[in-house]
């Protein structure tokens, strides 16, 4: 099953980009806030800003202003663009040579400062020297087997190490001191500070587009054997299950908790949660995928277009509207490192309950239970789900958004009765686990009210256990229910713990009249008078008296002995 992780949309019309020069063909990106900057080839560097404009559904437009167009002077494509904003510099790779210009202006640098011989540069997004005013670069050099590591400046660069290679590299990603590199035959991992390397597994250069992308310190992605999505980490293992691309992927990014691959037809979406995939986008002619600081591009040979990625929990809502629990469940305990602490425990538990509520309607009240109590739920939404279970008095209203789609037990089990008393039989079974711990904190009266209703309802046992020890049953809610019921005896009990005893033993003495009918004791009689032989209540004693004695002495006399000796 599919999930819309990402919407496809334009950026930069080959028109804007391109005018009329059919023959020129974009060959690089860069982001970095809302600058945009391709280059191309003939040698060129266009600036755009980027505007976004939100869209309902999550999703957005972009508009695109031409800022700036510089040609270099070379006939050469230019290859790479690197910003670093700190330095409000822009990398431009272009026939083998990186130069430093102006972000804005697109003007080289006074002091012509440059780095010759480059085939390839990563920058160092895990610097190692500390010092703000200078980024770390790694260059795959066009000396054959050998790697360059410098620092430049706003206005100058030095190198700092030249590392060799076992065989010539392809590709390079770098954190902190590892160098991750492709090499004609294998993936290393290659600490230039000690220089040791980690193989890491075989891989032809001849036949396959190398990937090699930093996606968190010290950790990378690589294109393996089999069309495999590898992750590995500096020290050669790999923490997460790989993920199936097509043979042929030419590009990759990263947008947690995703990762996205291109090849000649499709991007497509895996989630770095439980490997599935996730979406397909039809998309051709692509050769580039690249990700900037959370905004994915891709890129045709003409035009520019941005993935914008359906906001988290509109993903999970999506999911949970499907029923797929496990996957919604997933990726909302995965969003824990996109959204702030608190936002998300709110999420978090939200989505917990929503997913009970799912297996609940399913009949799955084990899930369901489990997911309530670590959703930390307001019992009082699962009990308004039973009509008439909720004590009239009671202000409660139901969460907004609602957690579920159902008005009441009936529509849930389509009025199927069977359903019904299993439903039943679970919030007795609930209710009687959560009245003593905290979830039933605040709603104790609510709990053990709808408690008694049920046990009423179904002539459980539990009901005089409860009537008989500490409880919260709401009396007016209460009474009712139980003569409803014709639970008579109960009702006294009920009575008795609310301190109106006089109302508890006209009720009993009814039934043993056979008044009332009520078969749930067959020695109330003989209860009665125990009942009344402990009462403190001389006038209530003295009431039913003669009562009493008129049915048995015998009884009587007994009840007394058994209480004086």
């Amino acid at each position: 099953m599919s999930t819309k992780a990402f919407t496809l949309v334009s950026a930069v019309e080959p028109e804007l980009l391109m005018g009329d020069k059919e023959r020129v063909n974009i060959e690089c990106v860069e982001c970095c806030g809302k600058n945009l900057y391709v280059g191309t080839s003939d040698g060129s560097i266009h600036h755009f800003l980027l505007e976004e404009q939100p869209l309902p559904a999550g999703t957005a437009a972009f508009t695109a202003t031409r800022q700036r167009h510089r040609h270099l002077g070379f006939r050469k494509p230019v290859t790479e663009l690197r910003a670093a904003s700190a330095l409000h510099r822009l990398l431009v790779l272009c026939d083998c040579s990186i130069t430093l210009v102006h972000m804005r202006s697109l003007e080289p640098v006074p002091s012509g400062a440059r780095i010759k011989g480059a085939v390839a540069l990563a920058l160092n997004e895990n610097p190692v020297s500390g010092d703000p005013f200078c980024v770390e670069v790694c260059i795959i050099s066009v000396k054959r087997r050998t790697v360059q590591v410098f620092m430049v400046y706003e206005d100058r660069v030095q190198i700092v190490r030249e590392v060799s290679t076992p065989e010539q590299p392809l590709a390079v990603a770098v954190d902190g001191y590892f160098l991750c590199l492709a090499l004609t035959t294998q993936y290393i991992i290659l600490n230039y500070h000690t220089g040791v390397a980690q193989d890491l597994f075989p891989y032809c250069g001849e036949e396959k587009h190398p990937i090699v992308k930093r996606i968190g310190r010290q950790e990378f992605l690589l294109a393996g054997p089999g069309g495999l999505g590898m992750f590995a980490t500096v020290a050669g293992i790999s923490q997460r299950a790989p993920v199936h691309w097509s043979e042929n992927v030419i590009g990759a990014a990263i947008c947690f908790p995703y990762v996205l691959a291109l090849d000649d037809e499709f991007i497509t979406v895996h989630s770095m949660l439980d490997q599935q995939q996730k979406q397909t986008l039809p998309f051709k002619e692509g050769h580039i995928l690249q990700d900037f600081e959370g905004r994915v591009i891709v890129a045709t040979s003409k035009g520019v277009y941005i993935l914008v990625p359906l906001p988290l929990e509109k993903q999970i809502q999506d999911l949970l509207s499907s029923h797929r629990v496990e996957e919604a469940l997933v990726l909302a305990k995965g969003a824990r490192r996109n959204i702030p602490k608190e936002k998300f425990q709110v999420m978090y538990r939200r989505v917990l309950q929503q997913a009970g509520f799912i297996h609940f309607a399913q009949l799955q009240f084990l899930e369901a239970k489990e997911l309530f109590r670590s959703g930390q739920l307001d019992v009082r939404e699962l009990i308004s789900l039973y009509p008439f279970l909720l004590p009239t008095s009671s202000s409660f209203t139901r969460s907004h958004p609602p957690l579920h789609e159902y008005a009441d037990l009936n529509q849930l089990t389509q009025g199927d009765q069977e359903k019904v008393a299993k439903c039943k039989h679970f919030l007795m079974s609930y209710l009687n686990e959560v009245r003593s711990t905290e979830v039933a904190n605040g709603y104790k009266e609510e709990v053990d009210t709808a408690l008694l209703k049920l046990y009423a309802e179904a002539d459980h046992d539990s009901l005089l256990d409860l009537l008989v020890t500490e409880n919260a049953c709401l009396l007016t809610d209460s009474a009712a229910w139980l003569e409803k019921h014709k639970k008579y005896f109960a009702l006294g009990l009920l009575y008795h713990y609310n301190g109106q005893d006089a109302a508890a033993v006209q009720l009993w003495v009814n039934i043993v009249n056979g008044d009332l009918h009520d078969a749930t004791r067959a020695d109330l009689y003989e209860y009665v008078v125990d009942f009344l032989t402990c009462s403190s209540d001389q006038a209530l004693v003295w009431k039913y008296a003669n009562w009493a004695l008129q049915r048995s002495e015998e009884v009587c006399a007994l009840s007394v002995h058994r209480r004086w000796g």
